[in-house]
């Protein structure tokens, strides 16, 4: 479904990644974990179009995602959530799952009552404004106007971040779900292991702007001396 191939991108004159390599396979979820400043969330936005890269490749499903902006991106199937969520604060629930479907790739149906099906805690505030919901919740909401598209791939930029335990097994349960039903292939950027763990068998482990090892996010569990090599600050 996804296909890096040493791909190059940064900021300005600031070189960030250094020559990604990735594949990702439809109706799987895996795990990119690393320290701080290792380059994940670069990684992210340069497969979403934030922004260029400068070298290498990036394809989805075949499709050569180089020239594309982030619109023409998120029009084939990319859907993201970016760490802050950046939620739009003074729409209603209603009206944030509603501007998600200006991507949505497959019409008919109510998407909007389906994936609010998906999210108990959402539906009974469907009214409320973005902004009065709290930082969990927010969460939530990104994630479900995400899934309003119909994406065939799903991004996710550190989703556990200062999220209590309740709303983690919700984000935990729809990405579950996600992986049961098939087709869509999700890639999680991750500081917490644990979560990772949950919802990724595979673990990608990146530093100084490369993916530099693979295992399963069992062994980094289990073995003590493989999470201090790679992750321990």
């Amino acid at each position: 479904m996804l296909a890096l191939d040493g791909l190059r991108a940064g900021y300005g004159a600031v070189p960030v990644l250094h020559g990604v390599d990735l594949e990702l396979a439809a109706s799987e979820c895996a795990a990119v974990l690393g320290r701080n400043g290792a380059g994940k969330t670069t990684l992210m936005r340069a497969i979403t179009g934030a922004i260029a890269s400068t070298g290498g490749s990036i394809a989805l499903d075949g499709t050569d995602l180089r020239s594309l902006k982030a619109y023409e991106r998120a029009r084939l199937g990319i859907s993201s959530v970016p760490q802050g969520r950046d939620i739009f604060p003074k729409l209603t629930v209603l009206e944030n799952l509603r501007v998600g479907t200006a991507t949505r790739r497959q019409l008919g149906g109510d998407a909007v009552e389906e994936v609010l099906a998906r999210f108990p805690t959402l539906d009974r505030r469907r009214h409320d404004r973005g902004g009065r919901l709290s930082g969990g919740q927010q969460q939530l909401l990104a994630l479900a106007r995400a899934l309003v598209a119909a994406p065939r791939l799903l991004l996710l930029d550190e989703p556990s971040e200062g999220i209590q335990p309740s709303v983690l097994d919700e984000i935990a349960q729809a990405v579950s779900r996600i992986d049961a039903e098939g087709g869509v292939a999700v890639l999680v950027v991750e500081q917490n292991l644990d979560f990772a763990a949950r919802i990724a068998r595979r673990a990608l482990i990146m530093e100084k702007g490369e993916i530099i090892a693979e295992a399963t996010t069992a062994e980094l569990l289990a073995d003590r001396a493989l999470h201090r090599k790679y992750l321990a600050l």
